[in-house]
């Protein structure tokens, strides 16, 4: 499965601290279709997610009925994003 998704990035102060895009309501519920097909535990999902020309491995996490995609630091450096930005983001799910 392939999904195309903009979002704005958003900065979570918990004792982890991280930057996230929301994946929107509409792609969410997709994903929820696949879920259980791909899921490795607690509702996250793999996928190799791209912003501009950087690729990376990462794990959905669901939050509120919607999923996040969480933004490495080595992905915000190499794209010059930070927190409040808009962002596509491509997300490809390996479903079974």
């Amino acid at each position: 499965m392939e999904l195309e998704l903009s979002g704005e990035i958003w900065y979570w102060r918990g004792p982890a601290p991280f930057y996230f895009v929301t994946v929107p309501p509409d792609e969410s519920a997709r994903l929820h279709d696949v879920a259980s097909s791909v899921t490795y535990g607690w509702g996250m999902i793999p996928v190799v997610a791209r912003i501009g020309s950087t690729e990376w491995e990462t794990s959905l996490f669901p939050r509120d009925d919607l999923y996040v995609v969480p933004l490495k630091a080595r992905v915000r450096r190499s794209e010059q994003i930070d927190d409040g930005d808009t962002v596509t983001v491509r997300l490809t799910v390996s479903v079974r």
